[in-house]
């Protein structure tokens, strides 16, 4: 496997590569065999999952090469692993088959100068390549070989140098001390691994203390970010780097990188801080460093985890990235039913971005482009945007532009717009960086799209399934409300209605049902509606809940319901009522006393198909209140039930009877923080003197079971 590795490797010019393997059963590629760079580059990627957004796990999973050339490449197609390694380099991964199995991957990787696609042989090399490495794979599979390694992957060391023959040697240390400033050399690990006269006189420490040391490790002043960050680039892109460090006090010091497939040469001269850098064509040093970008992308990733809906996307991302890149405009598009819609924006006028929004995709606008074909666009004059744009007019006031892809997925999902007002270059470090900002955003943008679009939905639900207005029943006041929970989608199980059933008739209903989801929401639904279906058939509050029980088992949804349903009596004002496993009502009477309506509670809906539900019957004359609730109302953490119940009793003793909306927001405003959804439903007939009668209890068409009242009991009502 070391040699198949080692040729494949050869064979197509990369510099290194990574073999994975995917042990049967498992959803996750392993690393198991590093070469040609240090396996602490390689260690964030030991483990990738194979629905992972990396290259070695979309070529596993749909057995294809994958090919990202070049940084802005690999930050619009991979914004993760551009985060890492923000250098320019080209990248393949392969997937390693035998037989019609997949046994792992194979990423290979070529220095920044490698052409922008590979050759038509340099992908036969691979295939080829990798049909050994499977081979392999599977014959260490037949053989009951452990595919991964028991601690770390294995490094496969480099081809090792000629070795110089004496008089070479003497010569080359010659050649070397007669050289300016200092020289030295680093193992692809970073260690020094020779150090000249010059280097340790320059680096103030004696050469011992330095072989086999890390400089950043061995020379505390070097421990700084731009320092390694120039060591890890000059490794990736195979490309000379260069950099200026304080030694301590003042002594300023130039290093030059010279990267090969052994290691990095190193030349050191004195230099100043504002000292051009010696001259490179390779070397980029315009942009932003890596420390900054990286500490803008951290910031905004973690800011963009607590957006939620669009517009928590589009503030946070302004507010991140405008100051962070200098940027004084913003624009976020996306399509909308064939059309580009401005979706937000910071820096310019509601009334031109206007004339931009709605316009049909087919029109030749960047934004339109840019979210078509996923590739970035960057202009540095309005002379070159209109080069490539005719149409365009200059009305913005902007010098410079960046239009972004905003990916999720793998798809463009809208665009981002940056301008500039002072003349701006965009250097190849700054558009990867900018196109890995944008990546960010883009899957932020995606679920926040998916948050409101389930939001609305569910408020939709939600307003469907409640009633839209409350019946006029003469000679009862109601007021009804509803408050979802302040977490989720504000979505759930919690339900009322009030039926008018004849002219002197009425009942009310209240429940709950278990969860906060559009499961919860749609079974709240059918409760409601087989409550409703038995209540005007004229059916007792027993025989409501028995029936509607008797559905649910039948439906088996794998929720429990509790409800609460009484029928009102407006002729003689009487009530009854019954329950499964729900909170007791409230009788607030006509003097202002409360106490709860005690009947026996039966089962939730929804456990015992034959269950049986207690009814009580109670006298509600005018002036009374009646408050039924969900326990939304009353439950908070550290709370006991019966105190916050009783809590609740004293709100509505001080309530005034004769305008139940008002006494309906007291309670709802002095209710806890919803972390449960809130129902309450307050009936009473309004004070008068005279139209009741005391004496007689309620009479329901058709009842057969009289055990009803006489099991429950009825506080001493004179039975019909």
């Amino acid at each position: 496997m070391d040699s198949a590795m080692a040729a494949v490797v050869r064979a197509s010019g990369a510099f290194g590569g990574i073999l994975y393997v995917l042990p049967p059963g498992e959803s996750a590629v392993w690393q198991v065999l590093v070469t040609g760079l240090p396996q602490e580059m390689a260690a964030p990627w030991r483990r990738v999952g194979l629905k992972d957004p990396m290259p070695v796990a979309d070529a596993v999973r749909e057995r294809r090469l994958v090919w990202a050339g070049g940084r802005e490449e690999m930050a619009r197609e991979y914004p993760r692993l551009a985060l890492v390694l923000p250098y320019d380099f080209g990248l393949a991964a392969a997937p390693l088959v035998s037989g019609s199995a997949v046994r792992g991957g194979l990423v290979l990787l070529w220095p920044g100068s490698h052409p922008a696609r590979l050759s038509a042989g340099e992908q036969d090399v691979v295939r080829a390549g990798c049909r050994r490495l499977g081979d392999s794979l599977q014959r260490a599979l037949d053989r009951g070989e452990a595919l991964l390694p028991p601690d770390r992957p294995r490094t496969l060391p480099p081809a090792a140098p000629r070795t110089p023959s004496p008089a070479e040697a003497t010569a080359l240390s010659a050649f070397v001390d007669r050289l300016p400033g200092g020289s030295c050399a680093l193992d692809l690990d970073g260690h020094l691994t020779f150090v000249s006269p010059g280097a340790a006189e320059l680096l103030g420490v004696d050469r011992s203390l330095l072989v086999g040391a890390l400089p950043w490790e061995a020379l505390p002043w070097m421990d700084v970010p731009h320092v390694e960050d120039r060591y890890r680039a000059a490794l990736v892109s195979r490309r000379p780097q260069t950099f200026t460090v304080l030694r301590p006090p003042g002594t300023w010091l130039s290093f030059e990188l010279y990267p090969d497939a052994t290691g990095l040469s190193v030349r050191i001269t004195r230099g100043s801080p504002d000292a051009e850098a010696p001259p490179s064509r390779s070397v980029q040093t315009s942009g932003p460093s890596r420390a900054t970008v990286l500490y803008h992308l951290m910031h905004l990733a973690s800011t963009l985890t607590e957006a939620v809906s669009v517009q928590d996307v589009v503030e946070q991302t302004a507010d991140q990235l405008m100051p962070a890149l200098g940027a004084q405009g913003m624009v976020v598009m996306a399509p909308a039913e064939g059309r580009l819609k401005v979706v937000g924006q910071r820096g310019y006028s509601p009334e031109l971005l206007r004339r931009f929004d709605g316009t049909p995709l087919t029109a030749a606008l960047p934004g339109v482009d840019v979210m078509a074909t996923g590739v970035p666009g960057f202009w540095t004059t309005f002379e070159e945007l209109h080069e490539a744009y005719p149409a365009m007019t200059h009305e913005d006031g902007m010098a410079a532009w960046a239009l972004l892809p905003l990916i999720a997925s793998g798809r463009p999902i809208g665009s981002l717009l940056l301008s500039y007002r002072r003349p701006h270059v965009f250097p190849p470090g700054e558009r990867a960086a900018l196109t890995s900002l944008a990546g960010l955003v883009g899957q932020a943008l995606d679920r926040a799209r998916l948050y409101d679009a389930k939001h609305d939905l569910a408020h939709r639900l939600q307003s469907a399934l409640l009633p839209h207005t409350l019946p006029d029943v003469p000679g009862l006041n109601v007021a009804a409300r509803y408050l979802p929970a302040a977490r989720g989608l504000g979505i759930g199980g919690d339900f009322y209605d009030v039926i008018r059933l004849d002219e002197h008739t009425a009942s009310v209903t209240i429940g709950d049902v278990q969860g906060h989801n559009v499961d919860a929401a749609a079974l709240m639904g059918q409760v409601r509606t087989a409550v409703h279906a038995n209540a005007t058939v004229g059916a007792p509050p027993d025989r409501v809940l028995a029936r509607t029980n008797r559905l649910l088992t039948d439906l088996d949804p794998d929720l429990f319901t509790s409800c609460a349903y009484v029928h009102l009596d407006l002729a003689t004002h009487r009530a009854c009522v019954a329950l499964a496993g729900h909170p007791p009502p409230l009788l607030r009477h006509a003097d202002g006393h409360v106490e709860p309506v005690h009947v026996p509670p039966g089962l939730l809906l929804g456990i015992e198909r034959d269950a049986w539900y207690p009814a009580l019957e109670f006298p509600l004359p005018p002036g009374s209140v009646l408050a039924l609730y969900t326990d939304g109302l009353v439950e908070a953490p550290g709370v006991d039930l019966d105190d916050a119940i009783t809590a609740l009793a004293g709100l509505l003793e001080h309530g005034d009877p004769g305008d139940l909306d008002a006494m309906a927001d007291a309670l709802i405003r002095h209710a806890p923080t919803p972390g449960d959804d809130i129902a309450l439903v307050l009936v009473g007939p309004p004070a008068r003197t005279a139209g009741h009668s005391r004496g007689h209890s309620i009479v329901f068409p058709g009842k057969k079971d009289e055990r009803r009242s006489r099991r429950a009991g009825s506080g001493g009502e004179d039975p019909s």
